[in-house]
């Protein structure tokens, strides 16, 4: 017979196994998975993002785009298709099999046709072709109400217990955003390029002793309960910052060069942190960085040109760099914006808000080389066509996109519903475009 102290030490013995062995994982990096999102503010111009090359199909992109139709001779070719010019590094990794695009991808309640939207005959997302609001969907994935939290927090919520340190599930390089905020879980801020610590205290001595008397008073009982709460974040604050100061200050550089723009010293960050992942305590991590300038009602060709002269390159040089760490099937980036744009163009030489738009994803459990999605008929008045200036009536929907990201993360299929508002509303929850 088992004796009841001979079995309450076996569970006991077997919780510890089983803590050691997660240990065992976090240390190894075995288990470890990133979600980088890239988000354009403005509403980037899908249609000279991809753009088709078939004769027929390239001619009525040049017809309806007029002035902003680039020349085919200069695209990069990716199967019938073409990439910008300045995407060359989106189109290695395409080439290599690491990147993959999705195609008209935009903010839904459920599927809908051109028809049906024109007659307002089924339920569609809140104030399309506003700013602050598509950008709030697309991080919210709430399309027909209002949220207080994003899906990426939502999708860290459901693996909380995958993080020993909870405080570095989900890590902004840019700002304080909804995207990471979760019901329980809380992005960590960080500003690239400025020590991620408290200033005014040195390594002086006396600075030190100022710094623990502070410290000490934040976590004393001061009697008020606001004041108290505000005490615990800035307590907790100082305790983020300090290990990530730490962390940051002691690494060696990266042997993969970054370009010196805004958006490559964000993932640059990110790749430095991604490879303290061990002293952090995660194996689960959501990343945001943005890139804006992308709302191009004038002037489109050369303000795309100079964007996408950042963003590839930037793209590029982390993907090389988590190769470099040896985690790139790990690693997954991916492109969101709040709308595509018009095909035909606007009277100052741009484009005005769309609503589907055409997105990249990259990483090496990408099954890359491959367009996801159904790709618009590219003509003004196209059975695609939600307003008759070429605005595209989304294929494939923001939670679909979002769904396909968190599944490939680690989100139980049956937890799904919370994370993405309206994906029980579409007939597939994984696009298939990760393995």
């Amino acid at each position: 017979m088992i004796s009841r102290r001979n079995f309450i030490n076996g569970m006991i013995g077997a919780a510890a196994v089983e803590r050691l062995s997660k240990l065992h994982l976090m240390a190894a990096g075995d288990d470890y998975k990133a979600l980088v999102c890239v988000f354009l503010f403005g509403g980037n111009d899908c249609n000279n993002t991809v753009v088709p090359m078939q004769s027929q199909a390239y001619a009525g992109y040049q017809a309806a785009r007029g002035g902003l139709a680039l020349a085919q001779n200069t695209l990069l070719p990716v199967g019938n298709f073409g990439l910008h010019p300045r995407l060359a590094d989106l189109k290695t990794l395409y080439d290599q099999k690491k990147a993959a695009i999705v195609a008209n991808v935009g903010m839904l309640v459920r599927p809908v046709t051109r028809d049906e939207y024109r007659q307002r005959s089924v339920a569609l997302p809140n104030n399309l072709f506003s700013h602050s609001d598509q950008q709030m969907q697309w991080q919210c994935s709430v399309a027909d109400g209002s949220a207080v939290n994003g899906w990426a927090g939502r999708a860290a919520d459901s693996l909380a217990s995958m993080n020993a340190n909870k405080s570095y599930s989900t890590v902004s390089l840019a700002g304080n955003t909804v995207f990471l905020m979760g019901k329980e879980t809380k992005p960590a801020l960080i500003n690239p390029g400025a020590p991620p610590s408290l200033a005014g205290f040195s390594t002086a001595p006396e600075q030190q002793a100022r710094l623990r008397a502070y410290q000490e008073m934040l976590l004393s009982d001061q009697g008020y309960l606001l004041v108290q709460a505000g005490s615990q974040i800035t307590a907790e604050g100082l305790r983020i910052s300090s290990l990530l100061s730490s962390v940051l200050s002691s690494s060696a550089p990266l042997a993969t060069a970054f370009p010196a723009t805004g958006l490559g010293r964000q993932l640059e960050q990110i790749a430095r942190l991604i490879r303290a992942r061990n002293q952090f305590g995660v194996t689960r991590q959501v990343f945001f960085t943005s890139i804006g300038g992308w709302d191009t009602h004038i002037n489109q060709i050369s303000a795309q040109d100079a964007l996408f002269n950042q963003l590839g390159p930037a793209l590029g040089a982390f993907y090389r760099a988590t190769e470099e760490l040896g985690i790139a099937s790990q690693v997954t980036t991916f492109t969101e914006s709040e709308f595509g744009r018009t095909l035909n163009p606007s009277s100052g030489a741009g484009s005005d808000h769309g609503w589907g738009s055409h997105h990249f994803v990259l990483g090496g459990a990408v099954k890359g080389g491959e367009m996801y999605g159904r790709f618009p008929t590219v003509a003004i008045n196209s059975p695609d066509d939600a307003s008759g200036r070429g605005v595209w009536v989304p294929t494939t929907s923001m939670d679909q996109y979002g769904a396909t990201l968190a599944t490939w993360f680690g989100v139980p299929r049956t937890a799904l519903g919370s994370v993405m508002a309206n994906i029980g509303n579409f007939p597939n929850a994984d696009l298939g475009f990760l393995g």
